[in-house]
């Protein structure tokens, strides 16, 4: 029996109401363990590439939710602190086998995420069940990523960065990340919005499914992606709202203007890059 069918027999037992936290046993709790366990060694992932898109892997995220609804919320400790879940953290002591570094006092990575080689974890930062993160990619500090995110190869997440999760809320398809991008401090990417390889984004960028990108290039107006290749920012555009007699010169909303990656932005990421690695 594969992992995929296992997880489905648990799925149908709890959808029928024969399975719950209370009476999962041994049997039922290793097959959560083995399913952590492939999450971490990134044999299996939650979203995938089809056929140019990205989709969601419904067992796998069917899995990751039976973490929750088959535990319960224990007491447990992590150095001199006791917290509650239903989770413990991971073990890191094989990340420096792999050449990849985190930070003390704040680097927390859950159960069931995956972190590849020669990667940097700065502290304070939260890596969530389900969250993949790439071979030389950068978590700056005071940052999120969520669970089920999908960040690629050599990516960059600025400082202060969040990338939104599938779980609270739940949403369809997980944020993806592609490689070699680079996130500016402050920038958040939310509802399943994917950001394509090679992009660029400023400072304090929103990235979600309800902002529209106007993709200079292509002469395109975009919901839910950046294509690959682009240099992203935020600018501001008339609102439908118009004038009102509240305010005066019209109302404008949030837009987000993608153009070419000018050689100087890459020479500057590349620079930083070299930087990181030394």
């Amino acid at each position: 029996m594969s992992l995929e069918h296992d997880i489905d027999k648990l799925r149908e037992r709890y959808d029928r109401g024969t399975l719950t936290a209370e009476t999962a046993g041994r049997e039922e709790l290793a097959v959560l363990e083995e399913f952590l366990l492939a999450l971490e060694a990134g044999e299996i992932r939650a979203a995938e590439p089809r056929d140019g898109d990205w989709a969601a892997v419904e067992w796998v995220k069917s899995g990751i939710l039976l973490n929750f609804s088959l535990r319960e919320t224990e007491a447990r400790t992590y150095g001199d602190v006791t917290y509650h879940d239903v989770l413990p953290l991971q073990d890191t002591s094989d990340l420096g086998a792999r050449d990849t570094r985190n930070t003390p006092d704040g680097t927390t990575i859950r159960r069931g995420a995956y972190v590849g080689s020669d990667a940097i974890l700065m502290s304070p930062s939260f890596v969530n069940i389900g969250a993949h993160i790439g071979d030389g990619t950068l978590v700056d500090s005071a940052n999120t990523v969520g669970s089920c995110a999908q960040i690629g190869d050599n990516v960059k997440l600025g400082g202060n960065t969040l990338i939104g999760g599938v779980l609270e809320p739940v949403e369809d398809t997980p944020v993806v990340i592609e490689d070699d991008v680079s996130l500016g401090a402050g920038t958040r990417v939310t509802s399943g919005f994917v950001v394509g390889e090679g992009s660029v984004v400023g400072e304090n960028t929103l990235l979600t499914p309800r902002i529209p990108i106007y993709d200079l290039v292509e002469d395109e107006l975009r919901y839910g992606e950046l294509p690959p290749d682009r240099r992203a920012f935020t600018r501001f555009v008339e609102s439908s709202v118009g004038d009102h007699d509240l305010f005066e010169g019209g109302a404008y909303k949030p837009a987000v203007v993608a153009m070419d990656i000018e050689a100087d932005t890459r020479d500057a990421t590349q620079r930083e890059a070299e930087l990181r690695s030394s």
